[in-house]
C-alpha cells in the first residue's frame, strides 16, 4: 500500500493538471466544494513506479479568483504541502522563465525539511533545454527537465523521487488488532464522535505516534473490545484555511484511511451524502478497507415513519454500485448509538479477514456457472474452471479460465453480487482476478 504522498505545487497554467493525470491516468472525476458550489477536478490519485507505490496530490484547480492570488491562495497550498507531503514537486514553466510567483514559491519551499524537485515543464525542443538551464539558478539539488503532455523527461524524473522513498514495510505496533479510522469532511462531527466514543470509559492501553505528525494510534479496550483508533479528527487551525480546507483534510483523510483496517465515513444528515463524501468512499474502495457509513446529528433531523430508511435508500443510491455497505444513523452530541457504530466497525473488520475454504468455493462457483453461464465471446466458450481466495490482507479472488479476457464487466459483477449474497461481505470492497487456466 501506498504510505508516501507526492505534492504537486506551483503557479497557475504551469501543467500541474496535465502532469497529474498522466502519473495517475486520466481517469477524472470532481469534487464539490462547499464553499463556494464549484466543481473541481478531483486532486488525489496513486500510481506506481519501480516497485513503489506512492500517493499523487494536485493542488492545481483551488485558485479562486483573486486580486492577491498568491496570498489568497498558493502560499497556504504550499504551505500544506510542506506539512503534510513527503516530496514536493515545484513545477515551472520553461516559456516564461522564471517569474514573481515562482521566486516567492521558492523561498518558501527552502525552509523544507522535505525533497524539493524543480520540474521545469513545456521542455520539447532543443532551445528550451536551453532556455530551462535559467531554473538552476533557483538552487535546488534536484532540477528536472520534462513535457507533461507528451511524457518526455517524465521517467527520470519518476527514477530519482522512488530512489529517494523508502521501501515499504508493513506496520508491526498493534498487530491483528482492528485499526479503526473516523474520516469524513470538515465539521460532519468527526471530533465530537472521538469524544463521545472514548472520552468518558477512556482505557487508554498505550499511545503511539503515527506515520504521521498528526494521525495518533491509541489502542483502546472498551467495553470488552480491543482496537486502535486512527485519530485524525482534530485538525490544527490555520489562518487562512478557508478553500485550502478541503485539500487540508482530503490528505489528513488519505492518510487515515492508509493507516486502518475499516473506515467509519461520517456525513452529516442535515446535508446528505455529497461529492465530496463519495469521494473519500472512493479513496477507502480503491485502498481495499472495510467501510461504514454514519450519518451524525440525526438529532437534527424531523422525523417521520419511513425518514431513516428513505435516507439510506437514497445514500446506498449514490454510492451505487458498491452498495453493500452498513448505515447507522448516530447522534454524536446526544451519544445515540455511537457503541453500536463500534460494534458494526469491528464487525466489519471480521468480515475483511474471512477466509473461506477453497473446497467451498469451488462448490459455489460451480452452483453460480449453473444458474448463469459466461456468455460466448466471438464464438469462444468462456469457462471459468476454478476459484481460490488470495492470501492478502483484504478478500481477494483469483478465477481461472480458458479465456480470462473475455470475462466481461457484467459478469464479473454477477461472481461479486453472488460472492456477496453466499458470503457475509458487507462493507468489504472485493477484488477480482482473472488468469488464465
Amino acid at each position: 500500500m501506498a504510505n508516501y504522498t507526492v505534492a504537486i505545487v506551483g503557479r497557475p497554467n504551469v501543467g500541474k493538471s496535465t502532469f497529474f493525470n498522466r502519473l495517475i491516468g486520466d481517469h477524472r472525476s470532481s469534487i464539490v466544494d462547499d464553499f463556494s458550489g464549484v466543481t473541481r477536478d478531483r486532486i488525489y490519485g496513486e500510481t506506481f513506479w519501480n516497485g513503489k507505490t506512492f500517493n499523487v496530490i494536485d493542488t492545481g484547480g483551488f485558485v479562486l479568483h483573486s486580486d492577491d492570488v498568491f496570498e489568497a491562495a498558493i502560499r497556504e497550498q504550499v504551505l500544506i504541502a510542506m506539512d503534510e507531503a513527503s516530496v514536493i514537486l515545484f513545477l515551472v514553466d520553461v516559456t516564461t522563465g522564471i517569474t514573481d510567483l515562482d521566486d516567492q514559491m521558492a523561498n518558501i519551499l527552502r525552509r523544507s525539511s522535505k525533497p524539493v524537485f524543480v520540474v521545469v515543464n513545456k521542455v520539447d525542443n532543443a532551445k528550451r533545454m536551453y532556455d530551462a538551464a535559467e531554473f538552476y539558478s533557483l538552487g535546488f539539488e534536484h532540477t528536472y527537465f520534462m513535457a507533461a503532455i507528451s511524457g518526455s523527461g517524465s521517467g527520470d524524473l519518476l527514477d530519482a523521487i522512488t530512489e529517494i522513498l523508502p521501501a515499504e514495510e508493513e506496520e508491526e505496533q498493534g498487530e491483528g488488532i482492528p485499526k479503526l479510522a473516523i474520516v469524513g469532511q470538515p465539521n460532519v462531527g468527526k471530533s465530537t464522535l472521538v469524544n463521545a466514543l472514548v472520552g468518558q470509559e477512556r482505557n487508554i492501553v498505550t499511545d503511539v505516534a503515527g506515520t504521521t505528525r498528526d494521525a495518533l494510534h491509541t489502542h483502546y479496550n472498551l467495553f470488552g473490545k480491543n482496537f486502535i483508533l486512527v485519530d485524525t479528527a482534530g485538525m490544527r487551525k490555520k489562518n487562512k484555511v478557508k478553500e485550502n480546507i478541503e485539500f487540508y483534510s482530503v490528505i489528513r483523510a488519505i492518510k487515515a484511511i492508509e493507516e486502518s483496517d475499516v473506515c467509519m465515513l461520517v456525513i452529516d444528515a442535515t446535508l446528505g451524502i455529497e461529492s465530496q463524501d463519495l469521494n473519500i468512499l472512493s479513496i477507502i474502495e480503491k485502498k481495499r478497507k472495510g467501510v461504514l457509513i454514519l450519518v451524525n446529528k440525526w438529532d437534527l433531523v424531523e422525523k417521520e415513519t419511513n425518514t431513516a430508511r428513505d435516507m439510506e435508500a437514497r445514500i446506498l443510491e449514490r454510492t451505487a454500485p458498491f452498495t453493500d455497505i452498513p448505515v447507522l444513523f448516530v447522534s454524536a452530541l446526544e451519544k445515540q448509538r455511537i457503541h453500536k457504530a463500534l460494534e458494526l466497525a469491528l464487525k466489519v473488520h471480521e468480515r475483511r479477514s474471512n477466509r473461506i475454504a477453497t473446497s467451498v468455493l469451488n462448490e459455489w462457483l460451480e452452483e453460480t456457472m449453473e444458474r448463469f453461464q459466461p456468455p460466448a465471446v466471438r464464438g469462444n466458450y468462456v469457462k471459468i474452471n476454478y476459484v481460490t481466495q488470495l492470501p492478502t490482507p483484504f478478500p481477494a479472488f483469483a478465477f481461472f479460465s480458458n479465456y480470462p479476457k473475455h470475462v466481461r464487466e457484467p459478469y464479473r459483477n454477477y461472481l461479486e453480487n453472488r460472492l456477496r449474497e453466499s458470503f457475509d461481505f458487507r462493507g468489504i470492497p472485493l477484488t477480482l482476478y482473472f488468469r488464465k487456466k
